[in-house]
Protein backbone atom coordinates (compact mmCIF):
# COMPACT_ATOMS: atom_id res chain seq x y z
CA UNK A 1 0.00 0.00 0.00
CA UNK A 2 2.32 2.89 1.21
CA UNK A 3 4.21 1.78 -2.26
CA UNK A 4 1.49 2.29 -4.20
CA UNK A 5 1.01 5.64 -2.39
CA UNK A 6 4.01 6.70 -3.26
CA UNK A 7 3.71 5.82 -7.22
CA UNK A 8 0.18 7.54 -7.09
CA UNK A 9 2.15 10.80 -5.44
CA UNK A 10 5.07 10.78 -7.95
CA UNK A 11 2.66 10.27 -11.19
CA UNK A 12 0.87 13.49 -9.54
CA UNK A 13 3.83 15.15 -9.07
CA UNK A 14 4.87 14.78 -12.72
CA UNK A 15 1.19 15.27 -13.74
CA UNK A 16 1.37 18.68 -12.26
CA UNK A 17 5.14 19.51 -13.13
CA UNK A 18 4.55 18.71 -16.99
CA UNK A 19 1.36 20.83 -16.97
CA UNK A 20 3.70 24.12 -15.42
CA UNK A 21 5.70 23.36 -18.70
CA UNK A 22 2.98 23.47 -21.14
CA UNK A 23 1.83 26.54 -19.07
CA UNK A 24 4.60 28.12 -19.54
CA UNK A 25 5.74 27.38 -22.76
CA UNK A 26 2.22 28.82 -24.21
CA UNK A 27 2.57 31.72 -21.70
CA UNK A 28 6.22 31.98 -23.96
CA UNK A 29 4.97 30.64 -27.29
CA UNK A 30 2.01 33.82 -26.76
CA UNK A 31 4.80 36.62 -25.79
CA UNK A 32 6.72 35.17 -28.58
CA UNK A 33 4.32 35.32 -31.41
CA UNK A 34 1.71 37.86 -30.21
CA UNK A 35 2.71 41.34 -31.81
CA UNK A 36 4.29 44.12 -29.63
CA UNK A 37 2.08 46.43 -28.62
CA UNK A 38 -0.88 44.48 -29.02
CA UNK A 39 -3.40 45.67 -32.11
CA UNK A 40 -7.14 45.42 -32.59
CA UNK A 41 -7.65 43.92 -35.26
CA UNK A 42 -11.02 44.36 -37.43
CA UNK A 43 -12.76 44.57 -40.55
CA UNK A 44 -14.70 47.56 -41.72
CA UNK A 45 -17.08 49.28 -44.33
CA UNK A 46 -18.17 52.27 -45.29
CA UNK A 47 -19.78 53.56 -48.18
CA UNK A 48 -18.16 55.67 -51.10
CA UNK A 49 -19.46 57.35 -53.84
CA UNK A 50 -19.38 55.80 -57.30
CA UNK A 51 -18.66 58.54 -59.93
CA UNK A 52 -19.31 55.82 -62.89
CA UNK A 53 -23.23 55.48 -61.86
CA UNK A 54 -26.14 58.01 -61.42
CA UNK A 55 -25.41 60.75 -58.57
CA UNK A 56 -26.55 59.02 -55.36
CA UNK A 57 -25.01 55.36 -55.99
CA UNK A 58 -22.37 54.24 -53.52
CA UNK A 59 -19.84 51.53 -53.48
CA UNK A 60 -19.53 49.79 -50.13
CA UNK A 61 -15.37 49.54 -49.00
CA UNK A 62 -13.88 46.99 -47.24
CA UNK A 63 -10.80 47.72 -45.16
CA UNK A 64 -9.07 46.29 -42.46
CA UNK A 65 -8.61 48.73 -39.70
CA UNK A 66 -5.44 48.00 -37.27
CA UNK A 67 -5.15 50.03 -33.95
CA UNK A 68 -2.62 49.37 -31.29
CA UNK A 69 -3.61 48.59 -28.19
CA UNK A 70 -3.97 51.81 -25.39
CA UNK A 71 -1.07 52.56 -23.90
CA UNK A 72 -1.84 54.84 -21.28
CA UNK A 73 -2.04 58.94 -21.88
CA UNK A 74 -4.45 61.20 -22.35
CA UNK A 75 -6.27 62.05 -24.67
CA UNK A 76 -4.73 64.38 -27.69
CA UNK A 77 -5.89 68.10 -28.17
CA UNK A 78 -8.87 69.14 -26.78
CA UNK A 79 -7.95 69.22 -23.13
CA UNK A 80 -10.26 66.78 -21.83
CA UNK A 81 -9.78 63.78 -19.73
CA UNK A 82 -9.90 60.51 -20.97
CA UNK A 83 -8.25 57.56 -23.05
CA UNK A 84 -5.69 58.63 -25.37
CA UNK A 85 -6.66 59.19 -29.14
CA UNK A 86 -4.19 57.77 -31.65
CA UNK A 87 -3.01 58.93 -35.22
CA UNK A 88 -4.04 56.91 -38.12
CA UNK A 89 -2.57 56.37 -42.09
CA UNK A 90 -4.71 55.22 -44.65
CA UNK A 91 -3.19 52.66 -46.68
CA UNK A 92 -3.86 52.41 -50.26
CA UNK A 93 -2.76 49.48 -52.71
CA UNK A 94 -1.58 49.76 -56.53
CA UNK A 95 -2.93 48.41 -59.23
CA UNK A 96 -2.58 44.56 -58.77
CA UNK A 97 -4.79 45.44 -55.62
CA UNK A 98 -3.76 44.63 -51.79
CA UNK A 99 -0.67 42.87 -51.34
CA UNK A 100 1.95 42.26 -49.44
CA UNK A 101 3.19 45.88 -49.07
CA UNK A 102 -0.11 47.13 -46.84
CA UNK A 103 1.13 44.25 -43.98
CA UNK A 104 4.44 45.42 -44.48
CA UNK A 105 4.02 48.94 -43.31
CA UNK A 106 0.85 48.12 -41.53
CA UNK A 107 3.63 45.98 -38.85
CA UNK A 108 5.80 49.27 -38.85
CA UNK A 109 2.94 51.86 -38.21
CA UNK A 110 1.15 49.90 -35.57
CA UNK A 111 4.37 49.08 -33.78
CA UNK A 112 4.90 52.99 -33.52
CA UNK A 113 1.57 53.71 -31.89
CA UNK A 114 0.13 54.85 -35.17
CA UNK A 115 -3.55 52.51 -36.31
CA UNK A 116 -3.99 51.76 -39.87
CA UNK A 117 -7.18 51.08 -42.58
CA UNK A 118 -6.34 49.08 -45.22
CA UNK A 119 -9.01 49.64 -48.07
CA UNK A 120 -9.83 47.24 -50.70
CA UNK A 121 -10.94 49.53 -53.59
CA UNK A 122 -11.01 46.53 -56.32
CA UNK A 123 -13.57 44.43 -54.39
CA UNK A 124 -16.05 47.09 -54.22
CA UNK A 125 -15.92 48.00 -57.80
CA UNK A 126 -16.02 43.50 -58.48
CA UNK A 127 -12.33 43.21 -60.16
CA UNK A 128 -10.91 39.75 -60.03
CA UNK A 129 -8.46 39.74 -62.85
CA UNK A 130 -4.47 41.27 -63.49
CA UNK A 131 -4.92 44.30 -65.72
CA UNK A 132 -8.60 45.48 -64.23
CA UNK A 133 -8.68 48.98 -62.61
CA UNK A 134 -11.11 52.24 -63.22
CA UNK A 135 -10.47 54.33 -66.64
CA UNK A 136 -9.15 57.36 -64.53
CA UNK A 137 -7.41 58.15 -61.27
CA UNK A 138 -9.69 60.19 -60.02
CA UNK A 139 -12.75 57.84 -59.65
CA UNK A 140 -10.75 56.38 -57.03
CA UNK A 141 -10.43 59.90 -54.75
CA UNK A 142 -13.96 59.85 -53.11
CA UNK A 143 -12.46 56.15 -51.61
CA UNK A 144 -9.82 57.88 -49.83
CA UNK A 145 -11.79 60.57 -48.66
CA UNK A 146 -14.85 58.35 -47.65
CA UNK A 147 -12.00 56.58 -46.15
CA UNK A 148 -11.21 59.39 -44.33
CA UNK A 149 -14.48 60.30 -42.99
CA UNK A 150 -14.93 56.96 -41.72
CA UNK A 151 -11.68 57.35 -39.52
CA UNK A 152 -12.15 60.67 -37.92
CA UNK A 153 -15.91 59.11 -36.93
CA UNK A 154 -13.18 56.50 -34.54
CA UNK A 155 -13.52 57.12 -31.29
CA UNK A 156 -9.86 56.04 -30.58
CA UNK A 157 -8.56 57.95 -33.63
CA UNK A 158 -7.71 61.92 -33.71
CA UNK A 159 -9.23 63.35 -36.46
CA UNK A 160 -6.79 66.02 -36.36
CA UNK A 161 -3.97 63.39 -36.93
CA UNK A 162 -4.51 61.46 -40.11
CA UNK A 163 -2.47 60.23 -43.10
CA UNK A 164 -2.23 58.92 -46.37
CA UNK A 165 0.00 55.93 -47.84
CA UNK A 166 -0.42 54.89 -51.35
CA UNK A 167 1.84 52.48 -53.85
CA UNK A 168 1.38 53.49 -57.69
CA UNK A 169 -1.76 53.79 -57.94
CA UNK A 170 -2.60 54.69 -54.48
CA UNK A 171 0.41 56.72 -54.48
CA UNK A 172 -1.39 58.87 -56.89
CA UNK A 173 -4.75 59.13 -54.59
CA UNK A 174 -2.22 59.75 -51.94
CA UNK A 175 -0.87 63.26 -53.95
CA UNK A 176 -4.64 63.75 -55.80
CA UNK A 177 -5.93 63.93 -52.38
CA UNK A 178 -3.50 66.74 -51.64
CA UNK A 179 -4.99 68.62 -54.91
CA UNK A 180 -7.38 71.36 -52.98
CA UNK A 181 -9.23 70.90 -56.63
CA UNK A 182 -9.44 66.97 -55.61
CA UNK A 183 -9.90 67.82 -51.90
CA UNK A 184 -12.12 70.75 -51.96
CA UNK A 185 -14.38 68.40 -54.75
CA UNK A 186 -14.40 65.15 -52.70
CA UNK A 187 -13.44 66.29 -48.86
CA UNK A 188 -16.34 68.00 -48.26
CA UNK A 189 -14.10 69.70 -45.93
CA UNK A 190 -11.66 67.17 -44.53
CA UNK A 191 -8.29 66.81 -45.33
CA UNK A 192 -5.35 64.84 -44.56
CA UNK A 193 -2.63 65.77 -42.41
CA UNK A 194 0.19 64.11 -43.93
CA UNK A 195 0.72 62.74 -47.38
CA UNK A 196 3.15 59.42 -48.43
CA UNK A 197 3.27 58.40 -52.03
CA UNK A 198 5.68 55.69 -53.59
CA UNK A 199 6.11 55.52 -57.08
CA UNK A 200 3.34 58.00 -58.21
CA UNK A 201 4.38 58.25 -61.85
CA UNK A 202 5.39 61.47 -61.93
CA UNK A 203 5.63 62.66 -65.39
CA UNK A 204 1.67 62.44 -65.76
CA UNK A 205 1.28 64.76 -63.54
CA UNK A 206 0.46 68.79 -65.00
CA UNK A 207 1.29 66.53 -68.19
CA UNK A 208 -1.26 68.39 -70.63
CA UNK A 209 0.63 67.02 -73.96
CA UNK A 210 -0.07 63.58 -72.61
CA UNK A 211 -3.18 64.14 -72.19
CA UNK A 212 -4.21 65.84 -74.69
CA UNK A 213 -4.03 62.43 -77.06
CA UNK A 214 -6.68 60.95 -74.73
CA UNK A 215 -8.37 64.00 -75.73
CA UNK A 216 -8.34 65.27 -71.65
CA UNK A 217 -6.77 67.77 -69.32
CA UNK A 218 -4.54 66.65 -66.64
CA UNK A 219 -7.64 67.81 -63.94
CA UNK A 220 -10.29 65.94 -65.93
CA UNK A 221 -7.78 62.75 -65.44
CA UNK A 222 -7.33 63.52 -61.89
CA UNK A 223 -3.95 64.22 -62.14
CA UNK A 224 -3.57 68.36 -61.73
CA UNK A 225 -0.73 68.92 -58.89
CA UNK A 226 -0.90 72.47 -58.92
CA UNK A 227 -2.56 74.21 -55.65
CA UNK A 228 -1.59 71.76 -52.94
CA UNK A 229 -3.64 71.97 -49.16
CA UNK A 230 -0.17 72.99 -47.96
CA UNK A 231 0.08 69.10 -45.38
CA UNK A 232 3.64 67.58 -45.60
CA UNK A 233 3.91 65.06 -49.10
CA UNK A 234 7.00 62.62 -48.90
CA UNK A 235 7.22 61.03 -52.80
CA UNK A 236 9.67 57.95 -52.52
CA UNK A 237 11.05 56.36 -56.01
CA UNK A 238 13.21 54.12 -57.66
CA UNK A 239 16.04 55.39 -59.80
CA UNK A 240 14.96 52.09 -61.92
CA UNK A 241 11.29 52.74 -62.07
CA UNK A 242 10.39 51.63 -65.52
CA UNK A 243 7.15 54.33 -65.61
CA UNK A 244 9.12 57.28 -65.06
CA UNK A 245 12.28 56.14 -66.03
CA UNK A 246 14.18 57.26 -63.27
CA UNK A 247 13.87 59.72 -60.41
CA UNK A 248 13.87 62.99 -62.34
CA UNK A 249 10.61 63.67 -63.37
CA UNK A 250 9.58 63.31 -59.02
CA UNK A 251 11.99 65.77 -58.46
CA UNK A 252 11.57 68.18 -61.46
CA UNK A 253 7.39 68.16 -60.11
CA UNK A 254 8.78 68.78 -56.61
CA UNK A 255 10.51 71.79 -58.05
CA UNK A 256 7.90 73.29 -59.96
CA UNK A 257 4.81 73.31 -57.56
CA UNK A 258 7.44 74.17 -53.99
CA UNK A 259 7.44 77.78 -54.68
CA UNK A 260 4.29 78.17 -54.32
CA UNK A 261 3.22 75.67 -51.79
CA UNK A 262 5.44 76.30 -49.03
CA UNK A 263 8.08 73.72 -49.95
CA UNK A 264 5.83 71.12 -48.85
CA UNK A 265 7.20 68.69 -51.23
CA UNK A 266 10.37 66.19 -50.36
CA UNK A 267 11.43 63.47 -52.75
CA UNK A 268 13.62 60.76 -51.94
CA UNK A 269 15.17 58.12 -54.22
CA UNK A 270 16.35 54.86 -54.01
CA UNK A 271 19.08 53.87 -56.12
CA UNK A 272 18.85 50.75 -58.17
CA UNK A 273 15.15 50.41 -57.43
CA UNK A 274 12.42 49.11 -59.50
CA UNK A 275 9.04 50.11 -59.26
CA UNK A 276 7.53 48.32 -56.28
CA UNK A 277 10.90 47.68 -54.57
CA UNK A 278 9.01 47.40 -51.38
CA UNK A 279 6.62 44.57 -52.52
CA UNK A 280 8.49 41.79 -50.67
CA UNK A 281 7.10 39.04 -53.55
CA UNK A 282 8.80 37.38 -55.59
CA UNK A 283 9.93 39.10 -59.05
CA UNK A 284 7.16 39.90 -61.81
CA UNK A 285 6.79 42.16 -64.80
CA UNK A 286 3.59 43.81 -66.24
CA UNK A 287 2.71 45.54 -69.17
CA UNK A 288 1.14 49.48 -68.97
CA UNK A 289 -0.02 51.78 -71.43
CA UNK A 290 1.62 54.69 -68.76
CA UNK A 291 5.03 53.29 -68.13
CA UNK A 292 8.54 54.34 -70.18
CA UNK A 293 6.60 58.19 -70.02
CA UNK A 294 3.48 57.12 -71.72
CA UNK A 295 5.22 55.74 -75.12
CA UNK A 296 2.72 53.60 -76.25
CA UNK A 297 0.84 56.75 -76.71
CA UNK A 298 3.02 57.62 -80.15
CA UNK A 299 4.61 53.74 -80.41
CA UNK A 300 1.67 51.54 -80.20
CA UNK A 301 4.22 49.92 -77.82
CA UNK A 302 2.72 48.69 -74.52
CA UNK A 303 5.67 49.12 -72.59
CA UNK A 304 6.81 46.02 -69.63
CA UNK A 305 7.29 47.14 -66.21
CA UNK A 306 9.94 45.50 -63.63
CA UNK A 307 9.02 44.38 -60.07
CA UNK A 308 12.26 43.82 -58.60
CA UNK A 309 11.96 43.27 -54.58
CA UNK A 310 15.06 45.05 -52.63
CA UNK A 311 15.02 43.86 -49.14
CA UNK A 312 17.19 46.01 -47.79
CA UNK A 313 15.96 49.37 -49.39
CA UNK A 314 12.42 48.18 -48.24
CA UNK A 315 12.97 48.19 -44.87
CA UNK A 316 14.95 51.64 -45.13
CA UNK A 317 11.58 53.08 -47.02
CA UNK A 318 9.38 51.69 -43.97
CA UNK A 319 11.47 53.14 -41.73
CA UNK A 320 11.56 56.79 -43.27
CA UNK A 321 8.08 56.44 -43.96
CA UNK A 322 7.26 55.46 -39.81
CA UNK A 323 9.56 58.71 -39.06
CA UNK A 324 7.48 61.12 -41.62
CA UNK A 325 4.38 59.93 -39.83
CA UNK A 326 5.84 60.23 -36.24
CA UNK A 327 7.36 63.70 -37.35
CA UNK A 328 4.31 65.51 -39.27
CA UNK A 329 0.86 63.57 -37.45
Amino acid sequence: MRTTGWKAMGLAALASFAMLLAATSRAESEARFNPSPPVAISFVQFQSPDLTKPPGTMLTIQGKLSVPAETGGWQHGNGHHGKRRLPAVLIVHGSAGIDSRGDFYEAALNEAGIATLQIDMWQARGYNAPGQRPAAIYLTYPDAFSALRFLSHQPNIDASRIGVLGFSWGGLVSMGAAERLYSSTYGNGLTFKAHVAHYPVCYAWNNAALFAKLGLTPAQFGVQWINLTGAPVLIEVGTKDAYDNGAEPCRALAASVNPSNGGSVRVTAYPGATHGWDRLMVPIVVNDVFADQGSYFSTGIVPAVQFTPDVDQAFESRARVVRFFERNL
